[in-house]
């Protein structure tokens, strides 16, 4: 007997990467995946005259798209020098080595997906010409003038559940075609590796459909809500006392930090952080209790119970959450252990 194993990589495609995959046939019964080569001057990974380059699997979990015994098997990209050496658009392996330095201060996030359906280059849902009605049903909306696209966000929640991904919840957001996914609460390594494959699974889904799952940060220009990628955080000590928490919303708003992380918050933080659209300007950081204006929320409950996380509404959708977690850990916990 055989199996299918899809290898799931994330490219060299500047600005943003593409999500990449191929299919490899092992026996039945395989649990330890084998490295794998692949063209890396066709990903935007290597030149042509030294195109090799390495998939090294680091997270597997069942194929709920083929079912059966196949797999999913996501991996991180590694030089073909015989070290397994990190490849430049690798960016797993350095959150690996923030989480190792952290991890006496438990670090977990919950990542919330936001995305919009394309289908004849306009949001699913959207009239051939001219715009829907105005933003304010379509937000957690019930109906067909309200809602486009719940059978394809219902067949990826059901495969996500399936693969045993750790997703959390879904909504359709503020813009009509604009849906979301959460992932969490886990460690940072594991909330990425969700991520990612959850966003394979998104797009492998929509195919059916022949709809486009974009996850640009403002696909939409004008008065339309943006794509983001809200991301909640908490260490061992927030989740004990508020000062921690009022803590780590200072280390974020610290000298030369907001411009640290905005740089790795993803593609188009101009265009969609602009005070507007539940936002806070992308050149200026705040933080406050149940304001979704401000950079930073701190949830009305963890306000009452004096303990708990942080929302950091800043990353847009098309966010490396391997990048994001990676700046949060860093910067919240260097702080929280002074």
């Amino acid at each position: 007997m055989a199996i299918r194993a899809e290898y799931i990589w994330i490219d060299g495609t500047q600005p943003l990467p593409y999500v990449r995959s191929k299919t490899k046939i092992l026996e039945s019964g395989t649990t330890e995946f084998p490295i794998w080569g692949f063209d890396g001057s066709s990903t935007n990974q290597a030149p042509g005259d030294n195109s090799d380059c390495v998939l090294n699997p680091v997270f597997s979990c069942p194929d709920p798209i083929r079912g059966g015994d196949d797999v999913l098997v996501l991996c991180e990209v590694c030089l073909p020098d015989g070290d397994m050496t990190p490849h430049p658009s690798n960016s797993r392996a350095a959150l690996v080595e923030t989480y190792k330095k952290y991890a006496d201060q438990e670090p977990i996030f919950g990542i919330e997906q936001e995305y919009t359906f394309f289908k004849e280059n306009r949001p699913l849902g959207w009239p051939i010409e001219g715009y829907p009605a105005p933003q304010g049903p379509y937000y957690c909306g019930v109906g067909a003038i309200e809602i486009a696209g719940r059978d394809i966000v219902e067949d990826h929640t059901q495969a996500c559940i399936d693969a045993g991904l750790e997703i959390s919840g879904t909504n359709a957001e503020v813009m009509l075609g604009q849906w979301e996914f959460q992932i969490g609460p886990v460690d940072p390594v594991a909330v990425s590796d969700h991520l990612w494959v959850a966003r394979y699974l998104l797009y492998r889904i929509a195919e059916n459909y022949r709809v486009d799952a974009s996850i640009a940060a403002k696909p939409i220009k004008g008065d339309w809500n943006g794509a983001g990628a809200h991301t909640n955080f908490s260490t061992n000590a927030m989740r004990e006392n508020y000062d921690a928490v009022i803590t780590a919303c200072e280390s974020l708003g610290a000298e030369g930090k907001p411009e640290e992380h905005i740089k790795g918050y993803g593609l188009g933080s101009e265009e969609r952080l602009t005070g507007l659209h539940e936002t806070q300007r992308y050149d200026q950081f705040s933080y406050g209790v149940s304001d979704r204006g401000a950079s930073v929320r701190i949830p009305w409950q963890v306000h009452l119970d004096g303990k708990g996380y942080i929302e950091d509404r800043r990353p847009n959708a098309n966010m490396d959450p391997y990048v994001v977690t990676r700046l949060i850990t860093n910067t919240c916990c260097e702080a929280l252990a002074g």
